[in-house]
């Protein structure tokens, strides 16, 4: 079944029975923006630094915001 099919059945529920199932899959996400309350600022600016570094030699490469976002959706 497809995200399509899924989100069309799922506006078929009665309002309470959504939002039951949005809170049940928001909680099942992680934050990917949630920085661990144990990481140091060091710890922090040496990973940004780092990540810099591998732009700037080419060893990896940026992505948009919209590329991003469709990884994410498939």
């Amino acid at each position: 079944m497809s995200i399509e099919q899924i989100a069309a059945e799922a506006l078929r529920l009665p309002p309470k029975e959504r939002a039951m199932l949005a809170e049940s899959l928001w909680e099942s996400l992680m934050d990917p923006f949630q920085i661990p309350a144990q990481t140091e600022d060091s710890e922090a600016v040496a990973l940004a630094t780092e990540r810099d570094r591998q732009l700037e030699r080419g060893e990896v490469r940026p992505v948009s915001h919209e590329e991003m976002m469709g990884r994410l959706r498939r």
